[in-house]
């Protein structure tokens, strides 16, 4: 079980990998058998289908960045409630590539010190140039 500091630590950590925009670093902190389900009700089990998953946004990033927010830690059930916004080039339609801030929570669940489960909530509305604009549906 990971103390309070501990998850801390490994929560910098991560921050940090995806600062950098880098994949390996960020994996590290993974279960094997993670869970990752995103704001679209996409899903990826386990480590290698989350890799294949997050490559190609990894490789084309457009400078992506999260921000924390503020971070709520449960020691005794090992979880984490990460809110935060995400500074990237928009993908809304009549948006392209406009500067979009998008904000939400990530649940995290820990096993034997790795993230099992990482579940990702997003608001439905997005901030582009400064102007609120409502989520496009996922088809």
């Amino acid at each position: 079980m990971l103390t309070k500091d501990e998850i801390k630590e490994a929560l910098i950590r991560w921050n940090r990998a995806w600062d950098e925009h880098d994949l390996d670093g960020v994996m590290a902190l993974f279960h094997e058998d993670i869970l990752f389900e995103n704001f679209t009700g996409g899903k990826a089990q386990g480590k290698e289908n989350l890799r294949q998953a997050w490559a190609p946004w990894f490789a084309n990033h457009g400078g992506f960045r999260f921000i924390e927010e503020e971070t709520f830690i449960d020691v005794d059930e090992q979880k984490v409630l990460y809110r935060w916004e995400l500074h990237w080039p928009s993908f809304e339609k009549g948006y392209e590539g406009k500067a979009e801030v998008r904000r939400g929570v990530d649940v995290i669940h820990f096993r034997d010190g790795k993230i099992i489960n990482k579940l990702t909530y997003s608001k439905t509305s997005l901030e582009i140039e400064g102007e609120r604009v409502p989520l496009s549906p996922v088809k």
